[in-house]
């Protein structure tokens, strides 16, 4: 088991391990309370807690504006179902950049585009204390 650690305010239930020790419905767990700060407009909690290489790539206040613009012509999420969970290994020369990756998908369906499904993707980075942070949400 791992830690997965997506802001100060959450609690890791996780123990330590590597990538492909990776429990599947560990990170849908942890990629579901990550999209739900963001559904609760908490965004800035979640950059908080988030990867250092993460926070490295977008100001706190850019990545609460972007999360917003993004999901506020939405609406509130009707139904959200997880599709996929996929593990990449980056190499960088920054050493908060690269390492291993977990990212979730999830199919949702929002109030103000019912007849369509909007992918999230939720990424985390296994950090060099071992511990799994936030590194990213995408809308796609």
């Amino acid at each position: 088991m791992m830690k997965l650690l997506l802001a100060a305010s959450l609690a890791g239930w996780l123990g330590l391990a590597a990538a492909q020790d990776v429990e599947p419905s560990d990170m849908v767990r942890g990629g579901l309370q990550a999209i739900q700060m963001v559904d609760q407009a908490k965004s800035g909690e979640l950059w908080d807690g988030a990867a250092a290489g993460a926070r490295k790539r977008v100001t706190r206040a850019d990545f609460i504006g972007q999360i917003s613009k993004a999901r506020e012509p939405l609406g509130a999420a009707q139904q959200r179902t997880w599709v996929a969970i996929n593990r990449q290994v980056v190499n960088d020369a920054d050493a908060d950049l690269a390492g291993q990756y977990v990212s979730v998908e999830y199919e949702t369906r929002f109030a103000n585009k019912p007849a369509a499904m909007v992918r999230e993707l939720v990424s985390f980075h296994l950090d060099s204390d071992r511990i799994w942070r936030f590194s990213g949400y995408v809308l796609r």
